[in-house]
């Protein structure tokens, strides 16, 4: 599998929450020649099934993009902007972005010059009611093209770093839902009685409503969520990131223990690195709304480090997703009749 090809493709398609039709598309895709059965929900979840006998997993990842969202027009054409997930403003000026108007228009973000601020306004972060967006038309022009609720999404293609790294927008989570996929090949040369459920999720980003009603129709015995976590960089505590070619568990009351430890145990025995970061309340991500569906779904999150998270240059090590990949193989492979035994007591 092209690693860098896949990511660079995933890095250049529009998902942002709520409207992920494109990449539900494109994942449908990449796992129909691996599987028994794909279908996308009426939440654009795509969910890719490989039967099996044994206990039913699913393996999740999430393909929406944070964006903005017009939200007015201003008299010279300038567009301001609202934010759909978790955008960080200070990273908004001199960003280059896609307005999808009635025409895919291309824009850059723009702020009052530094020169033009006061003293006082110089010392704190932008705030959204200060940045726009400009397309470069006339006001008339850009009201016959663009509308308030119209998205807008970052331009940042994949660009390929030494080591193994890459550098893309949107690899929290599409990095992990190629992560899967690479699973999901491995898994094809594997013996494998798990009847498993590889789920690319919707509306992550603005919570987790693409897991809680996939894992609600799956009914899965047990959940491994996949998801982005901190890397290490300059200026972050030593407590709060993991490196960057290193997977990680996260242990904490949303994570099954005995299940974390059989992924410790998998990851031992296959000679991959794992490390283990703690979730002491929420996870934050697809882990916690999936472990809560119906009765409640005894669950993991195995995460893959990427550094500038929620920026248009998110960064992972391509060697590191594969390895995960391969550890979910194993791990979903070796899954027996007697799983859950002392799972509980």
């Amino acid at each position: 599998m092209d690693i860098q090809k896949l990511l660079s493709e995933a890095a250049e398609v529009c998902g942002p929450s709520g409207q992920e039709m494109a990449m539900a598309e494109a994942v449908a895709a990449w796992f129909r020649p691996l599987v028994d059965e794909v279908t996308v929900d009426a939440m654009f979840n795509v969910i890719a099934h490989k039967r099996g006998t044994g206990p039913k997993v699913m393996i999740c990842a999430h393909h929406d993009e944070i964006s903005l969202m017009v939200s007015h027009i201003e008299d010279d054409g300038c567009l301001r902007v609202g934010m759909v997930g978790g955008v960080d403003p200070r990273i908004l000026p001199a960003s280059r972005v896609w307005v999808h108007g009635q025409e895919k228009l291309f824009g850059t973000i723009g702020a009052l010059p530094p020169h033009l601020m006061s003293a006082e306004d110089r010392r704190r972060n932008y705030a959204m009611k200060e940045l726009y967006v400009d397309v470069g038309l006339p006001a008339d022009k850009v009201r016959s093209l663009v509308r308030a609720g119209d998205l807008v999404t970052f331009q940042g293609p994949g660009t390929a770093l030494l080591n193994d790294q890459l550098a893309a927008k949107t690899m929290d989570d599409r990095s992990c839902v190629v992560m899967m996929r690479c699973a999901a090949e491995r898994l094809s040369r594997l013996v494998c009685d798990a009847d498993v459920y590889f789920v690319s999720t919707s509306q992550e980003e603005v919570g987790s409503r693409g897991a809680e009603t996939a894992a609600f129709a799956i009914q899965p015995d047990l959940c491994v969520a996949l998801d982005g976590d901190f890397a290490d960089q300059p200026g972050c505590r030593p407590d709060a990131t993991v490196p960057i070619d290193t997977l990680a568990v996260s242990v904490g009351p949303f994570l099954q223990p005995k299940l974390v430890k059989r992924l410790k145990d998998c990851a031992e025995a296959h000679g991959v690195k794992l490390e283990t970061i703690v979730a002491p309340s929420h996870t934050a991500t697809d882990a916690d709304e999936a472990g809560l569906a119906r009765e409640g779904v005894p669950s993991l999150l195995l995460s893959l480090p990427m550094k500038y998270m929620h920026t248009t240059v998110e960064t992972v090590n391509m060697k590191t997703l594969s390895e995960g990949g391969r550890l979910l193989a194993h791990f979903i492979s070796e899954l027996d009749g007697g799983w859950e035994d002392n799972l509980w007591i």
